[in-house]
């Protein structure tokens, strides 16, 4: 993944980057920022988001704060079972499936910040957004689309490669968000730091490894917001998260594991831990390109080496995950519960059977990569001492998710573990894990590519029949596993801490964090708010 941060920026950034709904004045510091205050909700993020432009962003992290500030064409509603109109009223699909026609809604304006100054939002600013993200986004995040094309005063059309039944789920990611171009062109690489958009909330501050600071966008399409400001915090260790809520530093904390759980649970005085069925799972990818990882039996014997029960029995105690064994949730249509028998069972003799067949007899030395979260340290140490006993020596990096995320898309990884947290729709899920298209971005950084999942991902991509797509993507997922492309082995469930400050507030299986929701395009279905 290309770094649009450049070094210069670096004490910038530790100041704070200002670029709120009335322009550039500072909304506060950060201790009128804290939980509490009236009309301000305050959430805790696991990790500190690095790339806020939306063609960048590589993690949840990101997007839970471009999802406040920017809106996309379409929207899905708070179950995930329906598509809800959003920045397009309406849309036609043509019979062949490669052209779909949106009416643009109008009467829709950009925040009031430097270079757009709250102008209304056109089509051209659709097309232009669609075709930026189809042309440069480091994650493929319109990888289907040929173009956008404005074709009436309110309308574009988008013609796609090849027929594609999940077009229309692509485009309620935030990677795919609205943007106004002289924005983009103003701030050139600064653009992620000075994020604006037509969304409910504008961004005010963001300061790296810190917080992010929104506040209210009063001329909001749908409405204003009832909270009056947003506050992001960045706090990686869930236990800090946990007290922190306790405390009432934050009203809300995202992503809670370990003690925190058992710490939230039991903390009384309104604090309330809500338990949602996560679209989520958690793995260690094999790079598949170079390295010892290159060869299946290697990875097939890294796999036999670890004792999954124990691990999952060391890392969650506080039953927070479900055990996991192939590369899609359970929340998935597309789960096919008959190739679970697929993966290799814990034989650290026949591990290093298959080392010596491979021609590592004495063993090789190899990088596991994780992010700073407790969690993945814990995990990275397990995986450390138990290839050791196979005679493969494994070191361990541990970096904030930015410098993560750019060495796992640069392919030079020889392991990493990380969450992948999507839609229910497979594509999501296998065509970002697997497809060769992806080897630059951070859900294919192993690099594996097999012609045949090529194929069957292809052919579940140009049906619509449900049926069919789960066939062809039960197929690549037979072919995956058989070819020991990582361990996948936990379902975690998504589990946040909330207050009872806290108003209207609904958890997603998606872990998206929405504030203001609207089923029709037209009316606020939920607008959560903050008691005080």
């Amino acid at each position: 993944m290309k770094k649009i941060l450049a070094l210069s920026l670096a004490c910038v950034m530790a100041v704070g980057l200002l670029a709120g709904c009335g322009g550039n004045g500072d909304s506060g510091s950060t201790n009128e920022s804290a939980g509490g205050e009236s009309g301000t909700l305050t959430v805790s993020l696991a990790s500190s988001p690095s790339k806020l432009d939306p063609i960048h962003y590589s993690g949840s992290y990101e997007g839970q704060i471009i999802n406040q500030v920017c809106d996309r064409l379409v929207a899905y509603n708070d179950t995930l079972t329906e598509y809800a109109p959003s920045l397009a009223t309406s849309w036609t699909i043509s019979d062949d499936g490669v052209t779909y026609v949106f009416q643009i809604r109008q009467g829709v304006h950009f925040q009031n910040t430097e270079y757009a100054k709250g102008r209304e939002m056109t089509a051209e600013d659709v097309a232009y957004s669609l075709n930026r993200s189809a042309q440069h986004s480091d994650n493929n995040r319109l990888a289907m689309l040929d173009k956008a094309e404005v074709t009436g005063d309110w309308e574009v059309t988008c013609t796609l490669k090849n027929p594609d039944a999940s077009f229309l789920t692509a485009l309620t990611d935030a990677g795919n968000s609205i943007v106004a171009k002289e924005e983009v062109e103003g701030w050139g690489e600064d653009f992620g730091y000075h994020l604006s958009g037509t969304g409910a909330f504008c961004m005010d501050k963001f300061e790296l490894d810190e917080q992010a600071v929104l506040s209210a966008n009063p001329d909001y399409w749908l409405g204003a917001p009832a909270l009056q400001k947003l506050v992001f915090k960045f706090i990686s260790d869930p236990n800090q998260a946990a007290n922190a809520l306790q405390t009432g530093a934050v009203d809300l904390a995202t992503q809670l594991s370990g003690e925190a759980i058992n710490t939230v649970q039991n903390a009384g005085n309104g604090i309330e831990l809500l338990k949602t069925e996560a679209l989520k799972i958690n793995y260690v990818r094999f790079n598949a390109q170079k390295g010892p990882t290159a060869d299946p039996l290697v990875r097939k014997a890294l796999i036999e080496a670890v004792d999954l029960d124990a691990v999952r029995t060391a890392l969650y105690q506080y039953d927070e995950v479900e055990a996991a064994y192939l590369p899609l949730p359970y929340g998935s249509w597309g789960y096919d519960a008959s190739l679970e028998s697929m993966v290799p069972s814990y034989d650290p003799e026949d591990a290093k059977a298959l080392l010596e067949q491979a021609g590592y007899g004495d063993g090789f030395e190899i990088t596991i990569n994780v992010s700073n979260s407790e969690e993945r340290k814990t995990l990275a140490t397990m995986l450390q001492s138990y290839w050791q006993q196979i005679g493969v020596k494994a070191n361990i990096s541990v970096n904030e998710w930015g410098t993560f995320s750019d060495t796992v898309c640069s392919g030079n990884s020889d392991v990493y573990a990380m969450s992948w947290s999507w839609y229910p729709d497979p594509y999501f899920f296998l065509d970002k894990l697997f497809s060769s298209t992806e080897t630059t971005a951070i859900g294919n950084g192993a690099g594996y590519v097999n012609e045949y999942v090529e194929q069957e991902l292809a052919a579940a991509r140009q049906t619509t029949d449900q049926e069919e797509r789960k066939a062809h993507y039960s197929n690549a997922m037979k072919q995956i596993m058989q070819d020991y492309t990582g361990i996948y082995y936990a379902n975690p469930y998504e589990l946040t801490g909330i207050n009872d400050r806290v108003q209207d507030f609904v958890p997603r299986a998606d872990g998206q964090l929405f504030f203001i929701t609207s089923d029709d395009g037209e009316t606020i279905t939920r607008n959560t708010s903050v008691t005080d």
